[in-house]
């Protein structure tokens, strides 16, 4: 199960961490729902490739999304993309909609959205599976870079 990836890795960052399963949702409001918070609890963690070969992880709350100049201008960099899923899935080991930096088959950069507070649930690698961890020291774990990364969705 890839999920253990994720556990071991949130484990050995000594991270409190609870893991749900919920089953198959089709969508970020049925997620929210079977795991009975709102949307913004749920984060989203996106790849977004800076250059050849350079990748990062945004992590975002579900009731918001990238805002590409406030990325941008945060690292300095004219052009970033989100590449395709098969790619996705070479850089991390994981599928899109499971990704999580925790576990991850390269440990790329992580910046979080400065909302990225108080309980919320992360992807596991795992489909239906979430895991719930405090945002904050989460993003203090990683080393990401936090700031104000995102607008509503």
């Amino acid at each position: 199960m890839t999920a253990e990836r994720a556990v071991a890795a949130l484990e050995a960052a000594g991270l409190e961490h609870t893991v749900r399963t919920i089953g198959k949702v089709s969508s970020l409001v049925e997620a929210a729902a079977a795991l009975g918070v709102e949307p913004a609890g749920i984060v989203k963690t996106l790849v977004v490739r800076r250059a050849e070969d350079d990748y990062l992880f945004v992590l975002v709350p579900g009731d918001r999304s990238i805002s590409w100049p406030k990325l941008r201008a945060l690292l300095g960099v004219q052009r970033m993309s989100m590449p395709d899923a098969s790619v996705a899935k070479a850089v991390t080991g994981y599928e899109r909609g499971t990704i999580t930096p925790f576990g991850s088959t390269h440990p790329w950069p992580v910046v979080a959205d400065e909302r990225v507070v108080g309980p919320v649930s992360l992807g596991s690698g795992t489909h239906g599976v979430g895991i719930t961890v405090d945002g904050r020291a989460a993003a203090e774990a990683l080393g990401a870079q936090v700031a104000d990364v995102t607008d509503p969705a």
